[in-house]
């Protein structure tokens, strides 16, 4: 069951990248040296952001979270730390198998840092969301800035950042969280994954309620 919510999660910033598999060309990178796939996915056709790793990473972590609120229900604190363990598990064989297959990344030793790295951004990451989800939309607001727009003060086309694309994140997250918690902990995976076991969903995604909200239209 968690792999294929994790399989939700992780589609909603998916991309690809071309070049990968075409012998001698090079991979277009951003200003930081990161590689730049493809994607239409609206985190990045709506939002301006850059399909990267850390990106898609970013945001996977986003929909993973939404997830553990929703099972923090549970009253088994046990069962709740299992399901946490496997999410996290599931993020780093994809991740590890991305960075080797898209990135070029075949040194084990390098990706094992760049995991090491990033299971230290998820712990980061739930305490922040956490304090966001209980001190407000400022505090949550900054908490994604910080973490998918790198806490940088312009996007990625160089002008300065549009403060509504974080708000519409935030109105996003807040309506993910109410209506995951609508529906039963065993309902989970038929809300969010697809008859035809493809991780489309009615509740992560896009919604144009979430844009009017923050004012992005």
């Amino acid at each position: 069951m968690t792999l294929r919510l994790f399989d939700a999660c992780c589609a909603q910033a998916d991309y690809k990248v071309p070049q990968a598999d075409q012998e001698g060309v090079e991979v277009p990178t951003n200003e930081g040296g990161e590689h730049l796939g493809e994607s239409d996915s609206w985190w990045y056709q709506e939002l301006g952001l850059q399909p990267t790793f850390s990106t898609w990473s970013q945001i996977t972590f986003l929909h993973m979270y939404l997830l553990v609120v929703r099972v923090r229900a549970n009253p088994l604190h046990e069962s709740v730390q299992t399901y946490m363990r496997h999410l996290i598990d599931h993020f780093s064989h994809t991740a590890e198998h991305r960075m080797d297959v898209l990135h070029n990344l075949g040194t084990r030793s390098i990706r094992t840092k760049y995991l090491k790295d990033l299971f230290i951004q998820w712990r980061g990451i739930i305490a922040a969301y956490d304090e966001g989800l209980v001190k407000g939309d400022a505090a949550l607001g900054a908490a994604v800035w910080r973490n998918i727009w790198k806490a940088s003060p312009t996007g990625a086309d160089g002008k300065e950042i549009d403060w509504t694309k974080v708000a519409w994140v935030v109105a996003y997250m807040r309506r993910v969280t109410s209506e995951l918690s609508k529906i039963p902990e065993a309902d989970l995976e038929g809300a969010l994954i697809g008859a035809d076991g493809s991780p489309t969903s009615r509740i992560f995604g896009y919604s144009a309620v979430d844009k009017k909200l923050a004012g992005a239209e």
